[in-house]
C-alpha cells in the first residue's frame, strides 16, 4: 500500500518547517541553549505543522534521530479526543513520576487537548503546575479558546498561523517535482487556494489529483474539486448584469446543475469572482448590487433549497439590470392615461381626447419599424447570405425552444452566419461555444435545420469575444397589438422564460 504524500514529505527537522519561522527559530535557539520549558502549548488552524513540530521537538531535546516511523518509549503521544476522561488523566499523572527509560526527558504530546473534560483538566492542572524535572508536556489544539485560563497560563504558548499561499504553491511544486508529477501553475494555485492555508489539506488534494495521471491541468483540478469553469461563471455573472434574458440565466444555471456542479460551489466561486472584480476595480455590476449579491451568496449553503435560493438571488439582481425589457417604465405610461378619464367625467366637451389615446396605442406597431431596421443592419454589417437567411434563424430557435428548451437558452446567445460551407455560430463566451461544440448538442441543431430546409448542413462553433447575438423575439405565433399582453405579464415572462397567454 502506498504512503500518503503528506506523510511521505513530512518535515524531519525544525529547519524543514515552512511558514512558521517565527516559532521554529525560537524553539531551535531554546534547544541549542538548553532552555527547555516544562510545558508548551501549540495553537492554530489544522494542517500547519503543530503535531510535526511537537514530534521534532520531542526528539531534538532528547538528542534522538527522528523519522516518520520512529517510536520511543519516553515519547508518549495521547489523543485527547479518545482519552478525554478523568481516569486516563489520573493514570497519566501517576506515570509522570516514573523516570524515563533511556532518554533525558519523558515527553507527553497531548493532541486536541481542548477535548478533555473539566474534571480531566482539573486532574492535569496540578501536574502542569509542578511537574517532575524529567517531564515535558507539549499540548496541541485547534481551539485554544476552549482551554481553561489556568492551563494556558502554565505553558509557553506558540500561535501558529495559516501558511501564505505563495509558500504553499512553492512547496507543492517541490513535492510534485520529487514525485515526477507535471502540474500547471494555475492548477497549483487552485490547490493552494482550496487548501485554505493548510499544508496537509493542500498536499492531500495534490495526492488525490495525481490519480488522474502524471500531468495535471487546471481543468483536472476543477473537476476534482467540483468547481465550475471560470468561463461559465463569467457568463453567468454577465447575464445577471443584463447581457441576457432571465431564461438565459436559468438555462445557464440548469446547464451547470446538469453537469453535476452544486449550488453551494457555484455560489462560492461567484462570490470569489465578484470579490476579485471589486479588488481589481473591474465590476460589471453596480457596486451596491455587487455587495447585495455577495450578502445573498453567503446564505446559499445554509438555505433549505440551495439551488432555488441561488436562482432567486441572481434573478433579483438581474431584474434590476434587465436589458431586454426594462419592465419598470412600462407601467408608468399607463398611469398618465388615468387622469384624462377624470376630466372626461367633469366636462363632456373633452370626451374627444378619449379616442386620441386609441391612436397612441399604435405604439405597439414598434415591431414594424424593427422589421424595417433589420434589413438596414446587414448594410452596416455585411455578412455572407445573412439577408437571405434572416427568416430561417428565428424558425430554428423556435423549433429548438419547443423541443430542447435548455439548449435553446445557449444557442440564442450565438451570432449566426450562413455561408456556402454551412452555418458558423460565434459565441461571446467560451463556455457556450464548448457546450454547442459537443457532438450530441451539435447533432440536435443539425437535425432541426435539416427538418426545416430539407437538406443537411455543416455547423462550425467558434469563440469570438466580439460576437453579438441578434435580438429575436420567439413566441408561439404573431400576437396582434390589440391583445398584446399587459406590462405585468411581460415582466413575469421575462423572469420565467416565456409562456402562453390564455384568453378568458
Amino acid at each position: 500500500m502506498g504512503q500518503a504524500l503528506y506523510r511521505k514529505h513530512r518535515p524531519k527537522s525544525l529547519s524543514e518547517i515552512v511558514g512558521q519561522e517565527h516559532i521554529t527559530q525560537t524553539l531551535a535557539k531554546a534547544v541549542e541553549q538548553g532552555k527547555i520549558s516544562h510545558a508548551y502549548l501549540f495553537t492554530g488552524p489544522r494542517g500547519v505543522g503543530k503535531t510535526s513540530i511537537a514530534r521534532i521537538m520531542a526528539h531534538q531535546i532528547n538528542d534522538l534521530p527522528y523519522t516518520d516511523d520512529s517510536a520511543h518509549l519516553d515519547i508518549i503521544e495521547i489523543d485527547a479526543a479518545s482519552n478525554r476522561r478523568i481516569d486516563e488523566i489520573r493514570e497519566l499523572r501517576d506515570k509522570v513520576y516514573v523516570a524515563p527509560t533511556s532518554a533525558k526527558y519523558k515527553v507527553y504530546i497531548i493532541d486536541e487537548v481542548h477535548m478533555l473534560t473539566k474534571e480531566a483538566f482539573n486532574a492535569l492542572l496540578k501536574t502542569l503546575e509542578e511537574p517532575p524535572a524529567h517531564v515535558v508536556f507539549i499540548l496541541a489544539t485547534t481551539d485554544a479558546h476552549k482551554l481553561p485560563d489556568t492551563i494556558v497560563s502554565r505553558t509557553q504558548r506558540f500561535s501558529f498561523k495559516p501558511v501564505e499561499q505563495a509558500k504553499v504553491v512553492a512547496h507543492l511544486k517541490k513535492i510534485a517535482q520529487d514525485e515526477e508529477i507535471t502540474v500547471s501553475d494555475d492548477a497549483l494555485e487552485l490547490l493552494a487556494t482550496h487548501g485554505e492555508g493548510s499544508f496537509r489539506d493542500s498536499i492531500s488534494l495534490l495526492d488525490q489529483a495525481s490519480s488522474y495521471g502524471k500531468k495535471l491541468e487546471l481543468d483536472d483540478v476543477q473537476t476534482l474539486l467540483g468547481i465550475p469553469p471560470s468561463e461559465a461563471l463569467e457568463a453567468l455573472l454577465s447575464i445577471t448584469a443584463g447581457a441576457g434574458s432571465s431564461s438565459d440565466l436559468i438555462s445557464n444555471l440548469n446547464g451547470l446543475y446538469d453537469q453535476g456542479y452544486q449550488a453551494t460551489a457555484i455560489a462560492k466561486q461567484l462570490a470569489l469572482l465578484i470579490r476579485g472584480q471589486i479588488v481589481d476595480s473591474s465590476l460589471i455590476l453596480p457596486a451596491d448590487q455587487a455587495f447585495q449579491l455577495l450578502d445573498q451568496l453567503i446564505e446559499v449553503p445554509i438555505a433549505h433549497d440551495p439551488e432555488r435560493f441561488l436562482e432567486i438571488c441572481l434573478l433579483r439582481i438581474h431584474n434590476l439590470n434587465d436589458a431586454t425589457g426594462s419592465t419598470a417604465p412600462k407601467p408608468r405610461p399607463t398611469t398618465p392615461s388615468v387622469p384624462p378619464a377624470v376630466p372626461d367625467a367633469k366636462d363632456e366637451a373633452k370626451p374627444e381626447p378619449k379616442p386620441e389615446p386609441a391612436p397612441k396605442a399604435p405604439k405597439p406597431p414598434k415591431p414594424e419599424p424593427e422589421a424595417e431596421e433589420t434589413p438596414a443592419k446587414p448594410k452596416d454589417e455585411p455578412q455572407a447570405a445573412s439577408a437571405v437567411d434572416d427568416a430561417l434563424w428565428p424558425k430554428v430557435l423556435l423549433a429548438l425552444k419547443q423541443k430542447h428548451n435548455t439548449l435553446y437558452g445557449v444557442v440564442r446567445m450565438a451570432q449566426p452566419t450562413f455561408t456556402d460551407d454551412g452555418l458558423r455560430l460565434a459565441f461571446q463566451f467560451a463556455f457556450h461555444q464548448k457546450r454547442i461544440g459537443e457532438a450530441a448538442n451539435r447533432q440536435i441543431l443539425v437535425n432541426i435545420i435539416t427538418e426545416l430546409t430539407g437538406a443537411p448542413i455543416a455547423i462550425e462553433c467558434i469563440y469570438d469575444k466580439s460576437a453579438v447575438a441578434p435580438h429575436i423575439a420567439i413566441s408561439a405565433g404573431p400576437v396582434p397589438a390589440e391583445i398584446a399582453p399587459p406590462a405585468d405579464i411581460s415582466a413575469i415572462s421575462n423572469i420565467f422564460g416565456g409562456g402562453e397567454l390564455l384568453e378568458s
